[in-house]
């Protein structure tokens, strides 16, 4: 659906430093908003609602218990709707939202908080009408059937933002090594069931088994997994919804348990992207395909944001390849799912990587942004949404936005990262910016770049 006419009714127009496309802020009226994430639609499957979700503050790390409201806004109307309220989240992707295959379903977490357990709802968005589900919810599938997460509890142990808050008693005893009842959950949206899907010794034989290992003594040679906290991470479904990219963290344990070791100690961490196939009727895993995409020894140079292609067969990704340009600049990369055809993605050669990228469908254009502290931002908290043609090569700034909260300085998970995601249609944009000492999220109209 057109949504435009309505956003320029209802929302006012953002003009800081002339954007190139139109632009509205779409939570004028309230600060402390965010969308999810750059591999998410926040717009639901209709075109006509935005879920978001409101943060109860923006100057501190959330403490267990601490409620937020889940939001919907009527892009056609300029309604907004506080839709039920969590305990389930932090301030990198909130409580998770994501939509299912219709507007009656929209995912978020929460915390019970008599037993401190994790879970997630599904919420009917026009009706109200919810149903508690056994598992949590990282990215659900595109037809909405299963949702996939590792255990939320435990994205703490190498970095806060992304999972839930729970006291100390309710968090899990330190495991060291792979261990077979941890890793990825299934969750089946429509009985509520979850189920293991894979653990991580499953993922580790599995891969060594297929000849393609998870490497751990690539960076630090003493490395064995057996003296390693190793814990899943992001989970991500393809937009075909047959194949998982799902990415392992771990570092050598220590006399104590690990946690949050980005703001304590970032170097101990490494990285590996795991992906397969998987039946996206039953959630049945294809085991023989399952690969390690990158490992540990392209991720230390550094790299960060991986996520799918819209063809769902290739991975895109900002990382270093040293060994090609000979230097460390980031650049945008693609890989294919087993690890083959790594190289920078074709027209992009000349220009440095940044923040989330992700490739328009119509395979001549890359969308990212920009961290604060990259050097292709502005230098004063403000950051391009960078618009790439990659037939010519040419960029151009979308927007320039403030994305500098103040309080990143208490903590790093306080930031406010754009986080530039498509909507189903492939017209309309939305990501986060900073309005004066809040947050706000905003969409732009990309159709005039599209033609």
């Amino acid at each position: 659906m057109d949504i435009t006419p309505s956003l320029d009714r209802h929302f006012p127009r953002f003009r800081h430093h002339d954007p190139l496309v139109p632009v509205w802020c779409v939570t004028p009226r309230a600060g402390r908003y965010t969308h999810r994430f750059f591999d998410t639609s926040p717009i639901s499957p209709s075109g006509r609602y935005l879920g978001v979700l409101r943060l109860p503050f923006e100057d501190r790390l959330p403490s267990p218990g601490d409620v937020a409201d889940v939001a919907c806004v009527d892009l056609e109307t300029g309604d907004e709707t506080v839709l039920a309220t969590t305990r389930g989240w932090e301030h990198q992707l909130g409580a998770n939202l994501n939509w299912g295959h219709s507007d009656h379903e929209l995912f978020f977490n929460d915390v019970d908080p008599s037993t401190w357990t994790p879970f997630a709802w599904k919420v009917d968005a026009l009706t109200g009408r919810r149903m508690r589900l056994g598992g949590t919810v990282y990215h659900a599938s595109p037809n909405g059937r299963w949702l996939i997460s590792a255990n939320l509890a435990l994205t703490a142990k190498t970095q806060r933002g992304y999972g839930v808050v729970l006291p100390d008693i309710a968090l899990p005893s330190q495991r060291v090594g792979p261990v077979d009842d941890e890793g990825f959950w299934i969750t089946d949206t429509r009985s509520g069931e979850r189920r293991l899907l894979l653990s991580i010794k499953a993922i580790l034989d599995t891969a060594a088994a297929n000849a393609s290992p998870v490497r751990f003594d690539t960076v630090a040679p003493a490395d064995t997994p057996e003296r390693c906290e190793i814990t899943g991470f992001h989970g991500k479904f393809n937009p075909q919804g047959d194949a998982l990219m799902l990415s392992l963290r771990w570092f050598r344990a220590r006399e104590r348990a690990g946690w949050d070791m980005f703001q304590t100690d970032y170097e101990a961490v490494r990285f590996a992207w795991i992906t397969l196939r998987i039946d996206p009727e039953t959630a049945v895993p294809d085991l023989g395909t399952l690969r390690c995409a990158t490992g540990p020894d392209l991720w230390q140079h550094p790299g960060h944001h991986a996520t799918w292609f819209p063809d769902g067969r290739r991975i895109s990704q900002n990382l270093a390849l040293p060994a090609v340009t000979r230097d460390d600049r980031l650049r945008f990369v693609e890989v294919n799912t087993d690890g083959s055809g790594l190289r920078i993605i074709p027209g992009t050669e000349h220009l440095a990587g940044s923040g989330h990228p992700t490739l328009h469908p119509d395979g001549c254009h890359l969308l990212t942004d920009t961290y604060v502290n990259e050097p292709t931002a502005f230098g004063d908290g403000t950051v391009p949404l960078r618009w790439i043609d990659l037939r010519s090569g040419n960029e151009q700034c979308l927007a320039r936005i403030n994305a500098l909260n103040p309080a990143v300085k208490i903590h790093q998970a306080l930031r406010c990262d754009p986080h530039p995601a498509w909507d189903r249609s492939w017209r309309f944009v939305v990501f986060n910016g900073m309005d004066g000492d809040t947050r706000r999220v905003y969409v732009a109209d990309m159709s005039s770049l599209l033609v």
